[in-house]
């Protein structure tokens, strides 16, 4: 008997939305081709889109899915315009409401207040005061915008560089970007960073990296956004702290439930896990790492697309 998933595959029209790449570059979304390839195989028409492209028809979709528009934090207001829009013509995943939310990274002060454990963060906007006297003098720290991704923006300093950090500070406010400023918990540089990838609702997978911000790495240089990745297995605190993170999404009644969200952790001063960001935008999904969470992410699609 045809399953109720193989019903759906053989009608859903998928859009999976991507960047555009420069041109003569390769596109850097590694589990795009893949992702694709997997739902045409499972029947469904699927699509690669550019989410600027003014001549997509969002509305010809069942679903639309959020993949990997990684130059979005460039472009912030236009990007959570155009889910908007898009979300109103068909379904968005995650919702447009979801993606207005997660792309300030202030939403981590929320999760702060809601009891989520989170690193410590202080937001210095433009007309703020940003001086010597607002960065801390007794410990390594980093400062990063509130919108940003792939370490954009981001740099470690140690308190006598904090004339450095005021420097960026000022060229972060003159374009405009809230700044962050976090202390760097030196946890990451034996422990790393873990991602606990969930999607359709369950776990899905975790991973674990290197620190990206090495001392002495000016704010504008390209960073490695996940050196020395590999597979990794959650512990019960860490699972912990991601479905405490992901109960205090702030959503409505009738909103659907998320599709996808990557919970990134450090561990705190005391050793226990701490959410350095919370991915509901586009966060990677790591399936070159994980082939085995292929067939989960196209049923959860699947299924996504069929409850529109």
């Amino acid at each position: 008997m045809e399953s109720a998933v193989a019903r759906t595959a053989a009608r859903a029209r998928v859009a999976l939305a991507t960047y555009r790449p420069a041109e003569g570059e390769v596109g850097a979304d590694r589990d795009l081709p893949v992702l694709k390839a997997a739902l045409e195989e499972a029947g469904a028409a699927a699509t690669v889109a550019y989410w600027d492209d003014p001549a997509t028809d969002w509305a010809a979709f069942d679903l639309v899915v959020i993949r990997s528009t990684w130059d979005y934090s460039w472009r912030v207001a236009e990007f959570v315009a155009w889910a908007e829009r898009c979300g109103k013509l068909t379904r968005l995943a995650n919702p447009a409401a979801v993606v207005r939310w997660n792309t300030d990274k202030r939403y981590i002060g929320e999760l702060a207040e809601a009891g989520v454990p989170t690193v410590p963060t202080r937001y210095l906007a433009p007309g703020d005061p940003a001086g010597l006297a607002d960065l801390p003098d007794g410990h390594e720290f980093v400062v990063k915008p509130t919108s940003g991704a792939g370490a954009r923006f981001a740099a470690r300093y140690t308190p006598e560089e904090r004339e450095t950090a005021v420097r960026q500070l000022a060229r972060m406010h003159e374009e405009g970007l809230t700044a962050m400023v976090q202390p760097y918990l030196t946890t990451i540089d034996t422990a790393g960073e873990r991602a606990l990838q969930f999607f359709g609702g369950r776990l899905l997978h975790a991973s674990r990296k290197g620190a990206v911000l090495a001392p002495g790495t000016a704010y504008d240089a390209d960073k490695v956004a996940h050196p020395r990745l590999e597979v990794w297995e959650p512990t019960p605190a860490e699972l912990s702290v991601a479905n405490k993170a992901l109960a205090s999404v702030p959503q409505g009644p009738d909103a659907p439930e998320l599709l996808y969200a990557r919970v990134d952790l450090v561990d705190g001063d005391d050793g226990e896990p701490c959410v350095m960001e919370l991915e509901l935008v586009e966060p990677n999904l790591f399936l070159w790492l994980h082939p085995e969470s292929v067939p989960s992410v196209v049923e959860a699609i699947l299924r996504a697309a069929d409850e529109r």
